[in-house]
C-alpha cells in the first residue's frame, strides 16, 4: 500500500498516476465511489472525503485490514491540518480523524510520498 499526501491542488493524483502507471479505469473517487471499492481499486483519490463519508455513516476503517485486502492500493489524500481551524464541531472531528487515520496508514504503508507543486518526495520507503 502506498500513501500520497500533500496540500490541496498540488498535483497529487496526476503524480500518482504517472509514478505508479495507473489508468483511469483503475481509479476511484473517494468522494462518490461505492464504499467497498476501496478494496478493489488500484488508486483511490480524495481519500479524505472517503473518511468524511465513513464518519457520516458511523463506520471505521482498519488500516491493517485494508492493507491485507488491497496491498497494491495507492491512496491519495489532502493534508487537512494546515490552515484555519473550523468552527463546526463535525468538521474539527473530521480533520482530526483524517489525520489519525492517515498516520495509521502511513505507519503500515510500504511507501509514503508527499507532493508539493506536482513534485513528489518519498518520505517513507520500505
Amino acid at each position: 500500500m502506498i500513501l500520497v499526501t500533500g496540500g490541496c491542488f498540488q498535483g497529487k493524483t496526476d503524480y500518482a498516476r504517472r509514478t505508479f502507471g495507473i489508468l483511469k479505469e483503475q481509479e476511484a473517487d473517494g468522494a462518490v465511489c461505492p464504499m467497498e471499492v476501496i478494496y478493489e481499486a488500484k488508486l483511490l483519490f480524495h481519500f479524505h472525503e472517503y473518511v468524511r463519508r465513513m464518519m457520516e455513516a458511523g463506520t471505521e476503517l482498519s488500516a491493517e485490514e485494508l492493507k491485507r485486502r488491497n496491498p497494491g492500493l495507492v491512496l491519495v489524500t489532502n493534508e487537512l491540518g494546515y490552515g484555519v481551524v473550523p468552527v463546526d464541531r463535525f468538521d474539527r472531528a473530521y480533520r482530526e480523524k483524517t489525520g489519525r487515520v492517515c498516520c495509521e496508514l502511513a505507519a503500515c504503508a510500504d511507501e509514503v510520498h508527499r507532493v508539493v507543486c506536482g513534485i513528489g518526495t518519498v518520505i517513507k520507503h520500505g
